[in-house]
């Protein structure tokens, strides 16, 4: 199993990198997207064809979803588009509605995604198996919801030989991501500040908690994303390394890892 990463900043697109967008590859089975905020769609061309890809999301908030539109229109009007037939998009409740509206070409309408996407939502089905060319199950995805203001998930995805990656969504510390992650291979985690008085709660997390995440759950590997611009990013770093002694890499556009 490989991620690369499409895009990492946090909360809006920043300078140097596109919202947030993880591209998940694993041998006989169709790439697989973890969210997809403004500018995924254009990095995510660089290494495989979009129209292919499975999309899941860990939540609604405009920087992880608002590509997803753009991809419709790849997948109804571009060069492939000719039975093309449909793909997997797995979100949060309401995901059908929520980029039907932004797709929308009127005010108050709502675009039909189903001549497109086979949408499902992980209230209903929180546990995803994808099988690969062989038809045996390549990756198993399970979410588990996390702590942020709209509904949101933490994902944990398993590839057919037992490699793990967790991925936090946007989430502020809480014991559900400790028990999603725990002994993952890599963990994909935000801290999206430093730990500093006066941080809203129940938002975000500080590198600090961060680093605590992944040690309580004994993470082989901990990939912090989500990080603004406007955040300094090596003391973000430090904070979670006081925590963790693990290895610690901070996510950069096409930054590629076997996990």
């Amino acid at each position: 199993m490989f991620l690369t990463v499409l895009g990492c900043s946090g909360s809006i697109g920043g300078p140097t990198s596109p919202a947030s967008g993880y591209l998940v590859e694993v041998d006989g089975l169709a790439p697989v997207v973890i969210d997809m905020g403004p500018g995924v769609l254009g990095a995510l061309q660089r290494h495989v064809a979009p129209e292919d890809a499975t999309i899941l999301l860990s939540h609604l908030h405009a920087d992880h979803c608002l590509d997803v539109p753009s991809l419709l229109v790849l997948r109804r009007f571009g060069p492939g588009a000719r039975g093309a037939g449909r793909v997997p998009l797995v979100g949060p409740s309401g995901t059908a509605y929520r980029i039907g509206v932004a797709s929308a070409e009127e005010p108050g309408a709502v675009d039909d995604l189903s001549d497109t996407f086979d949408v499902s939502t992980w209230d209903v089905t929180p546990e995803v198996a994808m099988r690969g060319d062989d038809d045996e199950v390549a990756l198993h995805v399970r979410a588990e919801r996390v702590e942020h203001p709209p509904e949101s998930y933490g994902l944990r995805l398993e590839s057919g030989d037992g490699r793990v990656l967790a991925y936090s969504g946007d989430t502020a510390y809480c014991d559900a991501l400790v028990e999603l992650a725990v002994g993952a291979d890599v963990l994909l985690c935000e801290a999206s500040w430093t730990h500093e008085e006066g941080r809203p709660p129940g938002i975000h997390m500080s590198g600090s908690e961060a680093g605590l995440t992944a040690r309580r759950a004994a993470v082989g590997r901990l990939v912090l994303t989500h990080i603004p611009p406007w955040t300094d990013h090596e003391a973000v770093r430090a904070e979670a390394a006081a925590e963790f002694d693990g290895e610690i890499l901070l996510a950069e556009p096409d930054l590629r890892i076997a996990v």
